[in-house]
């Protein structure tokens, strides 16, 4: 099953370029952790301190999948390259570090 997901997040001014940096190099473990976690079409916008993200999830199990990724050392490692360029928007969830947005159009 395919699945869309969207999600928004700010963007430390400070820390722009950094994060622009680290993305346009990313690490081969943490793209492949991403795809291995049924993962396709992973996209991130900036616009205006905001990051937004989309991707398609192709997989049975998201939970399972998004624990699988969150307990990789290396996708831990690079979190915490990326988490200080970050900063939840305020309507995040307490648990939450990028926010869902809703989904309110799309045209296959």
């Amino acid at each position: 099953m395919r699945k869309r997901y969207g999600s928004v997040i700010k963007v430390n001014p400070e820390m722009l370029g950094i994060y622009k940096q680290l993305h346009a190099n990313p690490w081969k473990d943490v793209c492949d952790m991403i795809k291995k976690c049924n993962i396709e079409n992973y996209v991130i916008y900036h616009r205006d301190g905001y990051l937004f993200s989309h991707y398609e999830y192709v997989g049975s199990d998201y939970k399972s999948d998004m624990t699988k990724m969150a307990a990789d050392p290396i996708t831990q490692d690079w979190w915490k390259l990326c988490r200080p360029c970050q900063c939840p928007v305020e309507s995040a969830g307490k648990d939450d570090w990028w926010a869902e947005m809703e989904e309110v159009f799309y045209l296959p």
